[in-house]
């Protein structure tokens, strides 16, 4: 049989399917069609620990498994989302389910193509060649994407949407999700709303309630009405669920994001991410037990994944502590131990390492080592990686201290400094709070920075609104470079270009608001889950 394009020969696939005859099938099929390497795995399993180690040029995986589980679609989506599933890649799903709503999951799972069973070699060979047809179309935006060039991508994928060559849909997608990157909402929304023109798949509105959410709304809908709407129509849309999970959150309905996360991890039950998701929702807004089930089983589940996230090892360590779970906490520890030991120099993974100490020490009854171990860390709170997370995991160790009745030395000064840092919202207010909810007089200072960064605000735009913008911007610039707060800096440049015209000499405010973003990047409301291999 003729080979379906010149570069098949060496292109390397897998085929990840629980039945082996079936699985031996395909294997023969990709080679009749010329690939020249196939790999076969029963298991997602063992399909996930390779895929996450070596790229594929084409992945055939079966949707059902038989005594596993977790299904292909999670397999894909898992990857995707710890990014070890490259765009080159071309990625076909099979199954015996032809109803729309599994078409529209694999659509939005990013997928190239679908057979349902029973299908011919000769459906195959059409979908791959389509498929790498696509690829090759796409393949300039592709290695702008690979060299971190956002920017030169993204213009790429707007003109092969105008011109609507192979591979524009594809390009639609990938463009919106560039520009929602940096913060072109408009832009994506267009792309969005162009794909939705030609068929209402899933993963367009959810894009369009992501450009919604970052600032391109069009009222009176926004984006939880969009996500509500698609997620009734399709309950199995997984994006629309991590979107949703964060605007109600930024809503302040932390209640409504932790039911969405469990209804998303019960849709989902083996996937690693949505288990360690609704363990940290859980952690900070529901049932202590809810929450170390969930991150049990995520660490059960694997712990040596690629898309496993460390931070939710540190809750589950301090859950043990709260359950006075000796042994298991041990174990925690000693199993992190053993990943730090194999991803060395991040910053992230070393500041686990100090809150993993202080919960030993704490189990121990060492709280006088426990609460230097504390200081310590609350010593670096101005430095610019001590971020978000790291304020959230410092307030949960200084309010279990206190609980034991052992304070830290300057905890008031800390926590101040910490509220009115991260405190940009009501949203990382509160969960500041939660962090810290054991003690109270904690939790009541942190609203106070809150309520103090927001006095700050207020009195800037009286300044603004009375004719002296120069002033505004001044005032917020200083409270900025005080507090770091991120909330003063994005309102400091927001009223510098609006004002541009009334305000003289603006190149050196706008230096000193560039200064203070490239140095402090990080700050938000970001319940932030990461694989740990792209830990810093």
């Amino acid at each position: 049989m003729k080979p379906i394009d010149p570069d098949i020969a060496s292109a390397r696939a897998c085929v990840i399917d629980g039945r082996a005859t079936s699985r031996a099938e395909v294997a023969r099929l990709l080679k009749r069609l010329g690939v020249g390497q196939v790999d076969q795995f029963p298991r997602p399993a063992e399909a996930r620990k390779l895929l996450a180690a070596l790229q594929y040029d084409i992945i055939v995986c079966e949707y059902d498994f038989p005594d596993d589980p977790m299904t292909g679609q999670e397999l894909v989506d898992e990857l995707r989302a710890a990014q070890h599933l490259p765009l080159s890649s071309v990625v076909v799903l099979i199954s015996g389910e032809a109803s729309y709503a599994k078409v529209a999951e694999a659509a939005e799972a990013a997928l190239d193509a679908y057979l349902v069973k029973p299908y011919t070699e000769d459906a195959l060979r059409i979908k791959l060649i389509e498929a790498r047809r696509r690829k090759r179309q796409l393949q300039p935006i592709l290695d702008k994407i690979d060299q971190k060039a956002y920017s030169e991508a993204a213009q790429l994928c707007v003109a092969l949407f105008e011109a609507r060559g192979p591979g524009w849909l594809q390009a639609a997608r990938l463009g919106a999700e560039l520009l929602l990157r940096q913060g072109d909402a408009q832009g994506a929304m267009r792309l969005q709303d162009a794909v939705l023109e030609t068929k209402a798949l899933p993963w367009a509105r959810t894009g369009l309630a992501a450009a919604d959410d970052q600032g391109g709304a069009r009222p009176p809908q926004g984006p939880r009405r969009t996500l509500e709407s698609l997620l009734a129509e399709q309950p199995g849309s997984s994006d629309a669920y991590d979107l949703m999970c964060r605007t109600l959150l930024e809503k302040g309905d932390a209640a409504g994001a932790l039911a969405t996360m469990r209804r998303a991890s019960g849709l989902m039950p083996s996937s690693i991410p949505r288990l360690q998701k609704l363990g940290v929702l859980a952690f900070y807004y529901g049932d202590a037990g809810e929450a170390i089930e969930a991150l049990e089983r995520a660490t059960d589940l694997g712990l040596s994944a690629k898309a496993y996230d460390l931070q939710g090892l540190v809750l589950q360590a301090a859950l043990q502590f709260d359950l006075r779970q000796t042994c298991p906490l041990a174990r925690t520890h000693a199993a992190f131990g053993k990943v730090l030991a194999g991803i060395p120099g991040s910053v992230r993974l070393a500041r686990f390492g100090e809150v993993l100490d202080a919960l030993r020490l704490l189990a121990l009854g060492k709280m006088a080592e426990a609460a230097g171990q504390v200081q310590g860390m609350l010593q670096t709170a101005r430095d610019p990686q001590f971020d978000f997370e790291a304020a959230c995991n410092a307030l949960m160790l200084a309010a279990r201290l206190a609980r034991e009745d052992h304070a830290v030395h300057g905890i008031d000064t800390a926590v101040a400094l910490l509220a009115r840092r991260f405190a940009v919202s009501k949203a990382s207010c509160e969960l500041l709070a939660s962090a810290a909810r054991m003690d109270e007089s904690v939790a009541s200072a942190i609203r106070e920075g809150y309520a103090y960064i927001g006095q700050q605000a207020e009195d800037a735009v009286s300044l603004s609104v009375r004719g002296n913008p120069a002033a505004a911007v001044q005032a917020l610039l200083a409270g900025a470079e005080d507090t770091l707060n991120g909330r003063l800096l994005d309102l400091a440049e927001h009223t510098l270009r609006r004002h541009h015209a009334a305000i003289r000499d603006t190149a050196p405010l706008q230096q000193r608001i560039d200064a203070l973003r490239q140095r402090y990047h990080s700050y938000g409301a970001q319940l932030r889950l990461a694989p740990a291999s792209t830990s810093t």
